[in-house]
């Protein structure tokens, strides 16, 4: 079965064409990097606006999406509300996830603190918050991405199969 994996680049700059976004190409590049079953994907740029978030998460997860990956909107500027977002559509919050990617991200730059990443469920989906830039995106992926398609087989999800020599997901035995 076909995974519909949601790609959301929340920037107004990005959004009004003021610069390319390279983050969300990041998030597909690194994807098609890490799985080799089949996926295809819905791919999003919208302004820092918590409504227009919070309605176009919902229709990702509404069209299918059984992942949705945003970044942007992660930091301490006023804009910034993706993670009050996120928790807002969420039925439940999976902490561990943001926990993980800033313990990964302070070993690069001090300033990883001030990251708010999260995770959340919305019924059978997950969606995860990652920083803006492109080199925190795949650091942050790398350290979360093992556990993702256990979590989607759990909500009874398509089974996300990984390039093993790229990064092994993982699933306690029998899984």
């Amino acid at each position: 079965m076909t995974c519909r994996i949601g790609i959301l680049t929340i920037s107004d700059r990005a959004s009004q064409g003021v610069y390319e976004d390279r983050s969300g190409p990041a998030i597909r590049d690194t994807l098609r990097v890490y799985l080799t079953s089949p996926w295809v994907e819905d791919y999003r740029v919208i302004p820092d606006e918590r409504p227009r978030i919070e309605s176009t998460l919902i229709a990702m997860v509404d069209a299918g999406c059984r992942l949705v990956v945003t970044t942007g909107g992660t930091g301490p500027a006023t804009r910034d509300v993706t993670p009050e977002a996120t928790e807002a559509v969420c039925d439940r919050m999976m902490p561990g996830f943001g926990e993980l990617m800033r313990a990964v991200s302070l070993r690069s730059v001090p300033t990883a603190i001030l990251s708010r990443q999260t995770a959340g469920l919305r019924g059978g989906s997950l969606i995860i918050n990652l920083p803006g830039k492109p080199t925190a995106i795949r650091e942050c992926l790398d350290a979360v991405f093992p556990a993702v398609p256990y979590c989607i087989d759990l909500m009874d999800g398509p089974r996300l199969e990984t390039d093993p020599t790229v990064l092994k997901a993982f699933r306690p035995k029998g899984a």
